[in-house]
C-alpha cells in the first residue's frame, strides 16, 4: 500500500470518528485493534492487512478505491510440500466467545488475555460495544494487541444492539444467561452462524424457563421477559447435554442467589474455562469437569479479573492433521491433552506415530498441556467406525479432521456424524481433490484412501471444520488450489493461513 493511500486513509478514519462522535480507543473497539494502531493508522503510518482493509470498509461504508480491495478474500495454496518446525496453539475460540458473554455478569474490569482474535470474537465485541460495554484491545510487548479489558456500564442500553452483527453469529443466544433479569423486557435478535442443518435454541429454552424466563419468537427477534428476583434453590437436568446450554444455564445461575443443580451438564474444555472465571470472580461452582454442577449464585458480582483462556483442542487438531496429510515431521506444542486423548489414541490405531512430551499446566493454572510431534507414518484404515461422543469422548468439531486423514489411509473407514443434519455431506467436496468420499446418508460418509490429491478451485462451503479440511487437504495436493471465500474459516480461526505458512505451507491471500 502506498503512502499516499495510507494517508488517505487516516483521513477517512479521522473524519468518520469525529462524525460518529469516537474516541480513538472507541474506532479501536470496532476495528478490532489498539488504540495506539489507530493513532498510526490517522498518521498515515500503519501497514494494513487485507482484513485490516475490509473492516475499515465496513465502517466507512465505501470501498478504499486506490486499493481496489473488494469484499470477499480468498486463498491460493501451493500443496505438495512438507511442513517441518513447530507452532503454538492459539486459546479457544468457544471459550473466548463464552467468557465474553460471561463478562457481563462482573461490573468490575475483565481482562481476557490472548483471547482469540477471530471473526466469532469481533461480532460479540461488536454486540457488546454497541450496547455500551467498554471493550479496549491492549498492546502486548511487541505491539499486537492481544488482551481484550472490558467493563460494562452501570446500565446496558438493549435497544442500541448491532442487530446486523447479532445475526452473524450463534452465539449470541449465550447472552439470555448473563442478562437473565437485566431489563424487565427487552429484544434479541435470531441468531445466525454456521449452515449446518437445524440447530435448535429450544434446550436454551428449556434450561432458562428453570430460572423463569420467558422467551417469544416474533418477528427476527427473541422477546425475552425476565423472572422476578429470587432467592430459591433450584435442581434440574438438562435435556441436551450440550456445551452451550450448559454455559446458559451457569451464567443464569451464577448471578441468581440460592443454589443451582444442573444434571447432565457438559464438561467439555469451554465449559470448564467458563466456571474457572467465575470462580475468579467469586461465583462458587462445586463438579467442574463432570456432569453434575452445584453453582451458589450471588446477585452481585464486581471484581478486577486478569484470566488466560486455555488453549484450543479442535485447532490443535487441525494442527496436527496438517502435518499427517502432508506426511511431515511437526511439533504442536501446548495441546490441551486432556480434550485431545481420544483423538490421539485413535490415530495410533490408524498407524499414526506420535510423540507426546510430559504434562505442564496452562496460563489459567488448570489445564493440562503437552507438546505432540507428529512423524511421517504409512496409515490404515481404522478398524471401527469413527464417531464422536460427549467428553470425554472423541470431541464432535475434531471428527471432521478424520475424513482427511482417513483418506490418507489405506482401506475403507466409515465416519459417523451423528449429530449434525448437513455436515457430512459437505465433506463430499474433498473429493474434487481426489478423495474418495462416498455419502451414505447425511450423517455417514465412506473415506477410501489412500489418495492420490490433486489441485482444484472450491468454494469454501459454509461450516466452519469442512471448510478448514479443504484447507487441510490442499497441503496435500500438488499443484496450486484456491479455496474462495474463506469468512467462515476466519470466524473460527485466529491467523490460521500464517501460522501453517511458519511451519512451510505456502498460501496466499488474495481478492478478485
Amino acid at each position: 500500500m502506498s503512502q499516499q493511500t495510507a494517508e488517505t486513509v487516516g483521513v477517512l478514519l479521522r473524519q468518520v470518528r469525529s462524525h460518529r462522535g469516537w474516541t480513538q480507543g472507541q474506532l479501536a473497539s470496532e476495528l478490532g485493534t489498539s488504540q495506539s494502531a489507530v493513532a498510526r493508522m490517522e498518521q498515515g503510518k500503519q501497514n494494513l492487512s487485507l482484513k485490516m482493509i475490509q473492516r475499515i470498509e465496513d465502517i466507512l461504508g465505501q470501498r478504499i478505491v486506490s486499493i481496489g480491495a473488494p469484499k470477499m478474500t480468498h486463498l491460493r495454496v501451493e500443496g505438495g510440500h512438507r511442513l517441518s518446525g513447530a507452532v503454538d496453539v492459539n486459546t479457544s475460540k468457544n471459550a473466548g466467545v463464552a467468557l465474553l458473554c460471561a463478562s457481563l455478569i462482573n461490573r468490575g474490569t475483565t481482562t481476557l488475555r490472548r483471547l482469540a482474535r477471530i471473526e466469532e470474537v469481533n461480532r460479540i465485541v461488536e454486540v457488546l460495544t454497541s450496547i455500551g460495554v467498554e471493550c479496549t484491545w491492549l498492546d502486548a510487548a511487541d505491539g499486537e494487541p492481544r488482551d481484550l479489558q472490558i467493563r460494562r456500564p452501570a446500565v446496558l442500553d438493549l435497544d442500541a444492539m448491532d442487530v446486523e452483527a447479532a445475526r452473524r453469529t450463534r452465539s449470541v443466544i449465550m447472552l439470555l444467561g448473563p442478562l437473565l433479569d437485566e431489563r424487565s423486557e427487552y429484544r434479541l435478535p435470531y441468531a445466525g452462524g454456521c449452515d449446518l442443518g437445524t440447530r435448535t435454541v429450544e434446550p436454551h429454552m428449556q434450561a432458562l424457563r428453570e430460572f423463569g424466563l420467558a422467551v417469544e419468537a416474533t418477528a427476527g427477534f427473541y422477546t425475552v421477559r425476565a423472572p422476578e428476583a429470587d432467592g430459591a434453590d433450584r435442581s434440574f437436568v438438562l435435556t441436551e447435554r450440550g456445551d452451550t446450554v450448559t454455559e446458559n444455564a451457569i451464567m443464569a445461575a451464577a448471578h441468581r442467589e440460592g443454589v443451582t443443580v444442573i444434571r447432565n451438564a457438559s464438561p467439555n474444555y469451554m465449559v470448564q474455562d467458563l466456571c474457572f472465571y467465575l470462580q475468579g470472580l467469586g461465583v462458587q461452582i462445586d463438579g467442574v469437569g463432570t456432569t453434575t454442577l452445584r453453582i451458589l449464585g450471588t446477585s452481585r458480582v464486581d471484581v478486577d479479573i486478569d484470566y488466560w483462556p486455555s488453549e484450543d483442542p479442535i485447532e490443535a487438531m487441525s494442527l496436527i492433521t496438517a502435518g499427517i496429510v502432508t506426511n511431515s515431521e511437526v511439533t504442536v506444542r501446548r495441546v490441551p491433552i486432556e480434550f485431545m486423548e481420544i483423538e490421539l489414541a485413535t490415530l495410533a490405531t490408524m498407524g499414526q506415530k506420535l510423540e507426546v512430551s510430559g504434562e505442564y499446566t496452562a496460563r489459567n493454572g488448570r489445564t493440562r498441556l503437552v507438546d505432540v510431534t507428529v512423524l511421517p507414518s504409512e496409515l490404515h484404515a481404522a478398524a471401527d467406525k469413527i464417531h464422536p461422543m460427549p467428553f470425554p469422548g472423541l470431541n464432535i468439531d475434531n471428527l471432521p479432521f478424520f475424513a482427511v486423514i482417513a483418506a490418507n489411509a489405506t482401506g475403507q473407514t466409515m465416519i459417523h456424524d451423528w449429530v449434525y443434519e448437513n455436515r457430512a455431506i459437505y465433506l463430499t467436496e474433498l473429493n474434487k481433490l481426489g478423495a474418495n468420499v462416498q455419502l451414505l446418508d447425511p450423517h455417514r460418509i465412506y473415506v477410501n484412501g489412500p489418495t492420490k490429491w490433486r489441485a482444484a478451485e472450491i468454494g469454501c462451503p459454509p461450516a466452519l471444520r469442512p471448510a478448514a479440511c479443504i484447507l487441510l487437504a490442499m497441503l496435500a495436493a500438488r499443484g496450486t488450489s484456491e479455496l474462495r471465500n474463506i469468512y467462515v474459516i476466519e470466524r473460527g480461526y485466529q491467523d490460521l493461513a500464517e501460522r501453517l505458512n511458519s511451519i512451510g505451507a505456502k498460501i496466499e491471500y488474495f481478492q478478485d
